[in-house]
């Protein structure tokens, strides 16, 4: 099933001379975790925060699940929609379970249920419930503080998640150990995950397609191994090649633990 489909999607924002994203077709079915793989500027943050409306397009269509998203009200479908950003935003007046809890209170979920899934999603981010969530932000390190964003996006069973750099500010071993926690999540779960990041090895570890951007363009979306063996054009080519240690890695090893 399709769960995500751009039909001709274009933005451009007032007094550019370009579009931010440029006439984007494609579709990524239930269950994908697709990561977006651009420099700045090449459109990728306006891609993602075009899916739950943050940034409307000014032609095109997108459809969610087959249904197109201008019909959706927008704060209803957002309620429906994981979203985590590199700068985590939780709320420092309340307890980790308390920011976890914000969507589900927003739907009337009763506390028992909030409660159980708070701990639920807390083990499921390697976070001992009973030490954390009575903790708040400024108690916990930059990688804890992801984790519970993580969790905070995923309270909810949103079918869709929505991630820009959310990695981007964490120190090189936590990173790594995010990005194994986040595909063991993936693999549990199987929601929809589209991953922005301007890091190839990430976007080659994470994602099972990539979506390569620049300027605003789709230069390739393809199954990482393909865009690695066959780049579709000179741009990704040197993109690929940008990365520190890539043209070894492309030799032999498993682009898997890139």
């Amino acid at each position: 099933m399709i769960a995500l489909s751009f039909e001709n999607a274009v933005k451009r924002f007032p007094g550019a001379t370009t579009n931010a994203v440029d006439h984007v077709s494609l579709d990524i079915e239930e269950g994908e975790l697709v990561t977006i793989l651009g420099a700045s500027g090449s459109g990728k943050t306006t891609l993602l925060k075009m899916v739950n409306r943050l940034i409307e397009p000014d032609e095109g269509t997108i459809r969610l699940f087959g249904e197109d998203i201008k019909d959706r009200d927008p704060v209803k479908l957002r309620h429906g929609i994981g979203y985590v950003i590199q700068q985590i935003g939780l709320f420092p007046h309340m307890t980790v379970r308390e920011n976890i809890a914000t969507v589900p209170k927003i739907l009337k979920w009763d506390k028992a249920r909030i409660d159980a899934r708070a701990d639920e999603l807390l083990a499921l981010v390697n976070l001992d419930p009973a030490e954390f969530r009575g903790r708040y932000p400024a108690q916990l390190s930059g990688g804890q503080q992801q984790r519970v964003g993580l969790a905070r996006a995923l309270a909810a069973d949103p079918a869709v998640m929505l991630m820009d750099e959310p990695f981007g500010a964490i120190d090189a071993i936590n990173r790594s150990n995010l990005q194994a926690e986040l595909l063991s999540i993936h693999g549990k779960h199987k929601k929809t995950y589209l991953f922005v990041t301007h890091d190839v090895g990430e976007a080659l570890k994470l994602g099972g397609k990539v979506l390569v951007m620049d300027r605003g363009r789709v230069k390739q979306f393809d199954a990482p191994q393909r865009i690695v063996d066959d780049p579709a054009d000179d741009f990704v080519r040197e993109l690929l090649d940008s990365a520190s240690g890539l043209r070894e890695r492309r030799r032999g090893m498993n682009v898997g633990i890139l």
